[in-house]
């Protein structure tokens, strides 16, 4: 009997251990599945970019969804998916069930194959499965490799971020949107506001979260947040770019000592469980800033945190870029907590009486010095960090790339007694020239940079008469001063060379600045349009100009900017009555070019109207690809008929040209001469005059060569006031106001705050 039982007993074994098998298989819930639309935002996005799925769906400009659900999130990413095969249409409809519903083992298969047809085996589809919930986990682990197919420059990457809010906790936020660490994200189809104050690992493509892979726990700090207010029971921060309200976890008593303050909060559970102030600042102009570090007189180079902020605390507060620090300026206090600036806090508007410019070598060819000696006529200050002496006048001061004067701290020369300090190293035009205010040379890795800063009415006295005759009508020179004025003002914010401390620099790439001396009449005419600058809807427009117009000017189409950000900016024929000219053809600007008589003001002078003999050979050394240069035309001409597309064609092909400069630039050469309308010819034009140009086939020499000639009009880039034109109006009686409304449509002119 008891054998028996032990037999029974070792039989039933494997009946248990299938039973307890069998129970867990049956008890064992299902793996969570993923939406389809989930699962299309994130292929499509692997595709192609949130901007660049906008531009599809207005092109494509229909939908396979019914016209109710148009508006959902996730129509572009499925009708995307639908045209491009990742889905079909005939065993997925488009229809709002299917987009909530889950994805299927049968369609996650059909992703893969369509992606590379060596991924479908990833899916693991069969009979029994086809139609089942294509597991979630399952899904991102296939993304990963769907990602490598689709998206080899990863576009779609993994980034760490903490939420700071989402529309569930801040009032006003937008639907679908998160402020984060990384900025301001979309995240349609998802849900985020378990995850705000958590550290995430995240999949993201420009600025849309695509999925949450890691949560990294609940607690976490917040570094260098502005307090705004607060009382016992929590703070009112500023932190992203969103105001919050986050409560205390344990009562505070002594909240008004935070207010007004950087600090780091450690929180917990969403909670604020310790606030550690940054009460140390520090003050001082701005001398230059780089990506790492700030350049402060009197403190030298300070390094950034990590996690810096730039905030604009007068009036509505506000978060801004590292960009938005004027060199120059000391209108913001520096939080510095171990040796690093952990907050720039701007506290009033930048003064806009000064700016600073970059001095180039002879030529304007460099931004770097090998040397520089400058003469000190009077008493001068000069500054290096904290060392300060006084210079006798007639002292000079040299300075030679790499011998260690000036590497470290940035050396500053400012005159005393109101005289101008002369750079004897530097040629100009007018021979070595003087400057106004103060002068800094800081050395750097590629040789010594010279930087002037002076009142903001002293650079236009010596940028006038550079950029026009002083001989000039004084109405004329007036306009030309309210110009250079309204652009210098615009050109400050700039900040092109921060790095070296500098805002513009004196070449025509921004306005030529003490190329010729100035004098009385040039002076005169910036004194008596003080502060004067021109505005459109209340704000100060930038004010292009150039030398010389064929009749007729453009917009700002030419720099592929809209037209409409430039309104006051309007194509325009320059004859008496202000209008507008267009060609309906080839053949019509080709006669208006041609045409030496056509009526304008700049008609009388030499460059109005230019020709020149070009050939095959000369073209094909500017433009590579296409052999043997047979044909050139233009194809595409921006407003008042400046050429935007040149096709040349060659016995090895043929190129489109884009952009009136690059087509200057590619019909251009050194050898060419050009015949003006004066009766005298000019050369070395490896830069034409303008892109108002037609070109004519003339044959070919000898040897079989294309020849052509190049018909054209005006000197410069057509945009906003023509000097010459202007010079003409002045003549005629004009007045510069009168002058400036007439190029420059919808303004007003006021004096600047």
């Amino acid at each position: 009997m008891k054998k028996w039982n032990m037999i029974r007993w070792i039989l039933g074994i494997p009946v248990i251990v299938l039973t307890l098998i069998l129970v867990i298989l049956i008890c064992e819930p299902e793996k969570s599945g993923i939406t389809r639309a989930a699962a299309a935002k994130s292929v499509a996005l692997a595709l192609l970019s949130p901007e660049e799925l906008k531009n599809w769906e207005k092109e494509y400009g229909a939908s396979h969804f019914a016209a109710d659900e148009v508006g959902e999130w996730y129509v572009p990413y499925l009708d995307y998916l639908y045209e491009n095969g990742y889905l079909d249409e005939a065993e997925t409809p488009a229809d709002r069930e299917r987009a909530e519903g889950l994805l299927t083992y049968r369609e996650a298969a059909r992703i893969a194959e369509q992606a590379s047809g060596s991924l479908k085996r990833l899916v693991s589809e069969n009979r029994r499965n086809g139609t089942k919930a294509y597991p979630e986990e399952d899904w991102w682990l296939l993304y990963d490799s769907l990602l490598k197919e689709l998206d080899p420059e990863k576009t779609v990457h993994t980034e760490s971020i903490r939420i700071y809010g989402t529309p569930e906790n801040i009032q006003g936020c937008p639907a679908w949107t998160a402020y984060t660490s990384l900025g301001t994200l979309t995240f349609y189809g998802l849900s985020l506001d378990s995850y705000v104050d958590q550290e995430l690992t995240v999949w993201v493509r420009d600025t849309e979260l695509i999925h949450v892979q890691k949560d990294e726990g609940q607690n976490t700090l917040y570094r260098n947040v502005w307090i705004l207010d607060g009382d016992n029971q929590g703070l009112m921060v500023y932190i992203g770019d969103i105001q919050r309200k986050i409560p205390f976890r344990k009562s505070y008593k002594k909240t008004e000592e935070l207010i007004g303050n950087l600090a780091d909060l450690t929180m917990e559970h969403g909670k604020i469980a310790k606030v550690s102030v940054k009460k140390e600042r520090i003050s001082g102009k701005v001398l230059s800033v780089q990506d790492t570090a700030i350049e402060l007189e009197g403190y030298g180079s300070v390094p950034l945190d990590e996690e810096y902020k730039v905030l604009k605390t007068y009036g509505d507060i506000k978060r801004q870029q590292l960009s938005d620090i004027l060199v120059g300026s000391d209108s913001q206090e520096f939080v510095v907590a171990k040796g690093k600036i952990c907050a720039v806090i701007k506290e009033r508007e930048d003064a806009a009486d000064q700016i600073r410019v970059l001095i180039l070598g002879d030529g304007f060819q460099s931004r770097y010095h090998e040397r520089i000696e400058i003469t000190c006529p009077g008493s001068v200050r000069k500054v290096q960090g904290d060392s300060e002496t006084m210079l006798d006048p007639g002292s000079v001061v040299s300075v030679t790339s790499g011998d260690g004067t000036c590497s470290a701290q940035r050396l500053i020369l400012e005159p005393q007694d109101g005289s101008e300090l002369t750079v004897t190293s530097l040629n100009r035009a007018q021979g070595q020239p003087s400057y106004a205010g103060r002068l800094e040379i800081l050395d750097t890795d590629d040789g010594l940079v010279l930087v002037n800063e002076l009142e903001l009415e002293d650079y236009l006295k010596k940028v006038i008469p550079s950029e026009m005759p002083s001989s000039y009508e004084k109405e004329a020179l007036k306009a030309q001063a309210v110009c250079a004025r309204t652009y210098a003002f615009m050109q400050r914010k700039s900040n092109t060379y921060s790095a070296y401390g500098a805002q513009i620099d004196d070449s025509t790439q921004f306005q030529v600045y003490n190329n010729v001396e100035p004098d009385e009449k040039t002076a005169q005419a910036v004194q008596e349009t003080y502060g004067k600058m021109l505005y459109y809807d209340g704000n100060p427009i930038t004010a292009y100009y150039f030398s010389t117009s064929c009749g007729t000017t453009t917009n700002a189409a030419i720099w592929d900017s809209d037209p409409e950000d430039t309104p006051y900016l309007r194509c325009l024929s320059l004859q008496t009555a202000r209008s507008r000219l267009s060609f309906a053809d080839e053949e019509e600007f080709a006669s208006f070019i041609k045409n030496k008589d056509f009526p304008a003001y700049d008609a009388s002078y030499p460059l109005y109207r230019w020709n020149f003999k070009t050939n095959g050979t000369i073209i094909a050394s500017h433009v590579s690809g296409v052999g043997t240069v047979t044909g050139v035309s233009v194809t595409e001409r921006g407003p008042g008929g400046v050429a935007m597309k040149l096709l040349v064609k060659g016995s090895d092909g043929e190129t489109i040209i884009s952009g009136q400069n690059a087509i200057r630039s590619a019909l251009g050469d050194s050898s060419l001469t050009l015949n003006r309308m004066d009766g005298k010819t000019s050369e070395g034009w490896s830069l034409l005059p303008s892109g108002f140009l037609t070109i004519e086939e003339t044959g070919t020499d000898e040897n079989g060569v294309a020849q052509f000639r190049v018909y054209g009009g005006g000197y410069g880039h057509g945009v906003g006031m023509s000097q010459n034109g202007a010079q003409a109006m002045a003549k005629a009686g004009m007045g510069y106001e009168g002058i400036l409304k007439y190029f420059y449509d919808g303004v007003t002119i006021e004096e600047k705050e």
